[in-house]
């Protein structure tokens, strides 16, 4: 927490994380031009805010995109607001909501959506618990059902015994315990590229804990986009009370309701 009061203390770094709130998923050279800084100068500062775990990163070939991380922003207003009621605050809370949109357009005008969290467990741990189909069961309402070997067939199965899976795809990379992208379609839909999204999973250890980031791009369109980013924070904060507590929220079934119809 130490950390995350040292960044926003400064001007430069609060109006960093201001261009990235009104446009995520921006590279060094963009928040250069748009902070009339120096790449050295915005570099530091953007190490800082690394370092507070309040922006993340990701790299998309050759380009490093760095997007806003509201995990931080959200401990803070549990532990010293959350309890408040009082109106004066709304304003406040607004600001947090449009924070966790964490949101991009691609440079192919397809809409990419980040979500980052923090798990206390293990990398191992935490990738059982994506690939396990009892495990994916108790807090996403849905069996992911693989060998999870590149180039098999992986299913989003549901938990009523009724066998249908309501998502497939394929493993495109599985590298137990840090890495995982899958493809995703609906099942009439399987046989269309064009139709299929992407999801990347990247596990990696920060100190005790894990970071998990979840990337799902390739999506269709803002629709798509929205569907989206109301399902993931609900199945990872499901994941993280499992892996912290032993028990799943109370929790909806969640899948890409758009795909669903199309």
């Amino acid at each position: 927490m130490d950390r995350v009061f040292k960044a926003l203390a400064d001007e430069t770094r609060r109006r960093l994380l201001d261009r990235l709130r009104e446009d995520n998923g921006q590279t060094l050279a963009e928040l250069c031009a748009r902070i009339e800084m120096t790449r050295q100068s915005v570099t530091q500062h953007l190490a800082v805010l690394e370092a507070a775990n309040l922006v993340s990163t990701v790299r998309r070939g050759r380009e490093k995109l760095h997007y806003l991380n509201p995990v931080p922003l959200n401990d803070m207003q549990e532990r010293w607001i959350g309890r408040f009621e009082h109106p004066r605050l709304s304003a406040l809370g607004a600001v947090k909501r449009r924070a966790e949109e964490a949101v991009e357009e691609t440079m192919t005008d397809k809409p990419t959506y980040v979500y980052v969290t923090y798990i206390e467990s293990t990398p191992e741990a935490v990738w059982d618990a994506l690939t396990d189909a009892d495990l994916t069961a108790a807090y996403w309402g849905h069996s992911n059902v693989s060998d999870w070997k590149p180039g098999s067939r992986w299913e989003h199965v549901r938990t009523d015994g009724s066998g249908i899976a309501d998502v497939v795809g394929t493993v495109v990379e599985a590298d137990r315990p840090t890495r995982l992208v899958t493809t995703w379609a609906a099942p009439e839909n399987a046989d269309r590229e064009e139709s299929h999204s992407r999801v990347t999973f990247d596990i990696r250890p920060h100190d005790d804990i894990v970071r998990l980031t979840v990337t799902h791009e390739n999506l269709r369109d803002e629709q798509e986009l929205a569907d989206v980013s109301g399902g993931w924070p609900a199945v990872l904060s499901n994941l993280k009370s499992l892996m912290e507590t032993g028990t799943p929220l109370p929790q909806e079934p969640w899948l890409m309701s758009r795909q669903d119809r199309d």
